[in-house]
């Protein structure tokens, strides 16, 4: 018991330096964006219990304004919009976090292994990522959605592969950058020397020294996840009515603008907008804080 009690004081100042540290170096909107997207992902999670109506009831009187009632007022079938704002949170945050997790995982570990093999893997590769890297996103996932032929919704599913093929030539691209710094690195010639496999050094050695880029990258793509999704969603791919997918809610009611019922159209567009400033302050806090940390090397 002598011997653990230094040992756990040392482990409890360590803890409390990596947190001052953290504290030190990212800024105070990075708080305020950590707070706003807890709130998203509890309201994702649990919207289901509290919403006063479900996202397809008749809940009033089409296009009524807001009130104690309604919150948000109506929609153009006269469905609550507060709660269809609440029940479209899910799709669009799990969505959006899950589809660049998978993208992100995957381009890691390609990028490591293509930084690892080169040859002519790695060029042909490369070559094939940059023309895709070309072409603007949303012309991108219709271009794509059209391959898989699906002309007009698909499901969960379509979207989620949609995003992941987008961003993973990005994604390859940037973990290879890095990566080609570190191939050459002592610690990977020693792992080679010890006869290590290539499946060794790259689970021990690279993707570990690479956390810290995957993760910027990931804060990165999974701010313009929600806008991407939403955008395919608005067009008619993915989600469809009665859906309270967010894109799908304002391409619905964006008639009813002009009108002077802009709440129907204005609720799901500031929460889209306050979700992806939110992954943006969040990510900016942690880029800053990576960017004072060293290279992990065992």
């Amino acid at each position: 018991m002598a011997t653990i009690a230094p040992f756990q004081a040392g482990l409890r100042a360590s803890r409390r330096r990596r947190l001052a540290r953290f504290r030190a170096a990212v800024p105070s909107t990075f708080w305020v964006g950590a707070v706003t997207l807890l709130l998203f992902l509890l309201i994702a999670l649990t919207a289901n219990l509290w919403a006063p109506y479900g996202y397809a009831d008749i809940a009033g009187v089409p296009i009524q304004n807001p009130g104690w009632s309604h919150l948000l007022g109506t929609d153009l079938l006269g469905r609550d919009v507060f709660s269809r704002v609440m029940l479209g949170t899910a799709p669009v945050v799990l969505l959006s976090l899950g589809s660049t997790a998978v993208s992100t995982l995957v381009g890691a570990l390609l990028g490591v292994v293509l930084a690892l093999r080169r040859g002519v893997a790695d060029a042909l590769a490369m070559r094939a990522f940059e023309v895709l890297i070309s072409i603007p996103f949303l012309i991108l996932g219709l271009v794509l959605i059209a391959a898989v032929g699906v002309a007009n919704g698909g499901g969960s599913w379509l979207l989620v592969a949609v995003v992941v093929l987008i961003y993973l030539p990005r994604t390859t691209q940037v973990v290879r950058s890095a990566a080609l710094g570190l191939v050459e690195s002592d610690f990977v010639a020693v792992a080679r020397a010890r006869g290590e496999s290539r499946r060794s050094i790259v689970v021990r050695e690279l993707l570990p020294n690479l956390s810290g880029v995957a993760l910027v990258e990931f804060g990165v793509r999974a701010g313009y996840a929600p806008i991407l999704i939403s955008s395919l969603a608005f067009l008619g791919f993915g989600a469809q009515p009665p859906s309270p997918q967010w894109g799908v809610m304002i391409s619905e009611n964006r008639s009813t603008f002009a009108s002077g019922n802009v709440w129907a159209v204005l609720g799901p567009s500031i929460a889209l907008a306050l979700l992806v400033t939110a992954i943006n302050f969040v990510t900016d806090g942690v880029a800053r804080y990576l960017d004072r940390s060293t290279v992990r090397v065992p």
